[in-house]
């Protein structure tokens, strides 16, 4: 489902693999491998992929089909 995702993202958007792999700071061959299933995408390249396509690592991972982003809640600091 992942590498599915991520690679529907990318082609939506017309990007080649070295455009993404590029953002992310890595080779086009490690993101290849990542878009092939061939590598486990580690959670840091999960958030910066989701961040990049706009949408929450749950929709890359396929724990929703909702590709919209969560809304980041602000940090409060309590009263005393």
């Amino acid at each position: 489902m992942i590498y599915q995702r991520i690679r529907s993202l990318r082609e939506d958007k017309d990007l080649t693999q070295t455009d993404i792999a590029n953002y992310l700071h890595i080779s086009q061959r490690t993101y290849s491998r990542y878009e092939n299933d061939e590598r486990a995408i580690p959670i840091e390249i999960l958030s910066s992929l989701a961040d990049f396509h706009q949408t929450s690592v749950d929709y890359l991972i396929g724990r929703t089909n909702n590709p919209t982003p969560y809304l980041h809640a602000q940090k409060t600091v309590p009263s005393k």
